[in-house]
C-alpha cells in the first residue's frame, strides 16, 4: 500500500462538537506569537485528524480568502467534519478563550506600565516572546515544506514558487494581495496545465 494511502486510512475524525471545541481551545492557548505555528503539530501529529498534505491545501485556501488565516482555517476544517454546525464550533474555540485571556492581558499591561519598572518589565517580556515566536514561525515553514516532493509540479519547481513568494515580499515588499494573484496566478495555471496533461496521457 502507497504511504500516501496508508497514511488517509490511519486518521481519525473528531468524536463529537464538544470536543472540536476543546481541540481548538487547547489549539488557540498555545498559539503565542501565532497559532499556524503549533496548528500542524498539533491537527496532524497529535490529534491526527489531518494528513500533511490535507494541512497544506487547506492553509493554502486560508491564506487566499479576506480575514485572519487562522480564523479561515478553522472554519475549514470545522465544516470538514461536522459542515457549518463545526465551522462555528471550530471558529468559537479558536477565539473565545483567547479573547477573555487577551482582555485580561490588557488590562494588566496598562497597569503595569504606569510604572517606570512595570514599563522595563513588559517591554524585555514582550522582545522575548517576538524571539520565540520567530523560532516557532521557522520551525513551522520547514514542516510545511515536507509535502512539496509529492507536489504536482515536483519539488524543485514548488520551493522556486515558494522562494519567489517570500522575495516578493520580503526583500521586494510588495503587497500580499498583488503577490497572491499574481505568482498565485501562475501557479494556478501552472498546476492546471500539468494535471490537464496528466489525464490526457493516463486517459481513464
Amino acid at each position: 500500500m502507497p504511504d500516501v494511502v496508508r497514511a488517509e486510512a490511519e486518521l481519525e475524525r473528531p468524536a463529537s462538537l464538544g470536543g472540536l471545541f476543546v481541540a481548538f481551545t487547547v489549539l488557540a492557548l498555545q498559539g503565542f506569537g501565532g497559532v499556524i505555528a503549533v496548528a500542524q503539530r498539533e491537527l496532524c501529529e497529535r490529534r491526527r485528524w489531518l494528513s500533511a498534505q490535507d494541512f497544506v491545501e487547506l492553509l493554502s485556501g486560508a491564506q487566499v480568502l479576506p480575514g485572519p488565516n487562522v480564523c479561515n482555517l478553522s472554519l475549514m476544517i470545522g465544516d470538514r467534519f461536522f459542515g457549518w454546525r463545526g465551522a462555528l464550533v471550530a471558529l468559537a474555540g479558536m477565539v473565545t478563550a483567547p479573547l477573555a485571556l487577551m482582555l485580561l492581558i490588557a488590562w494588566l499591561v496598562g497597569h503595569a506600565e504606569q510604572s517606570p519598572v512595570g514599563h522595563g518589565v513588559v517591554q524585555g517580556a514582550l522582545g522575548g516572546i517576538a524571539a520565540v515566536a520567530a523560532g516557532q514561525i521557522v520551525g513551522t515553514v520547514l514542516k510545511l515544506s515536507a509535502p512539496l516532493k509529492d507536489h504536482v509540479l515536483g519539488w524543485p519547481a514548488a520551493t522556486g514558487l515558494a522562494g519567489a513568494a517570500f522575495g516578493m515580499m520580503a526583500w521586494l515588499q510588495w503587497p500580499l494581495l498583488w503577490v497572491l494573484l499574481g505568482l498565485g496566478g501562475v501557479a494556478w495555471w501552472w498546476c492546471h496545465f500539468v494535471l490537464k496533461q496528466q489525464q490526457i496521457k493516463s486517459p481513464p
